[in-house]
């Protein structure tokens, strides 16, 4: 048995349903669970497993998929020298999640980062306010309902008919 095979069976047996699967991907192990259990699956392992670090706290925008938002807590452990990730995925509609504060201080700023740039809110977070964008922008930057615009390359053959199509500044 691997060790994060063993892992996951600790947590598994002590968390019980807050841990609503597991995946294993390269010797990486991924826990999912609930937006509801998330400060207990994180305490837990804080302070029963030892991984006292929370390296990252970021989102995905599965967008035009649902559930759409997929929050991915990495976590480390510094005494074991292992590695952990925790996902769940909240909806469209509201995306909230308790926040992690309370478990570790630094998700204070992961957390306005995602709030400002994704739109996620966090529960019970002691400052949540934009740290990115300008107070007065609307929407948020990183969420893929709007299309990217795309620019054709130039070569020598079509870079003519590109700058013909630009709007430049006047001299």
């Amino acid at each position: 048995m691997s060790d994060q095979t063993a892992l996951s069976d600790t947590v598994s047996m002590a968390l019980g349903d807050a841990v609503t699967g597991k995946l294993e991907f390269r010797g990486e192990l991924t826990l999912l669970t609930t937006a509801e259990r998330i400060v207990e699956v994180l305490r837990y392992l804080k302070d029963q497993q030892h991984f006292n670090m929370l390296a990252d706290e970021t989102c995905v925008d599965y967008y035009p998929k649902s559930p759409r938002f997929g929050m991915i807590y990495q976590l480390y452990s510094t005494s074991k020298n292992v590695r952990l990730r925790i996902k769940l995925m909240l909806g469209e509609t509201n995306p909230v999640v308790p926040s992690a504060c309370a478990v570790f201080e630094n998700a204070n700023w992961f957390e306005r980062e995602l709030y400002d740039l994704l739109g996620i809110q966090f529960s019970d977070h002691p400052d949540l306010r934009r740290i990115m964008m300008p107070p007065g922008w609307e929407g948020h930057p990183l969420r893929k309902e709007h299309p990217v615009k795309v620019e054709e390359v130039a070569f020598t053959f079509n870079r003519k008919r590109i700058d013909e199509g630009k709007i430049y500044a006047r001299e």
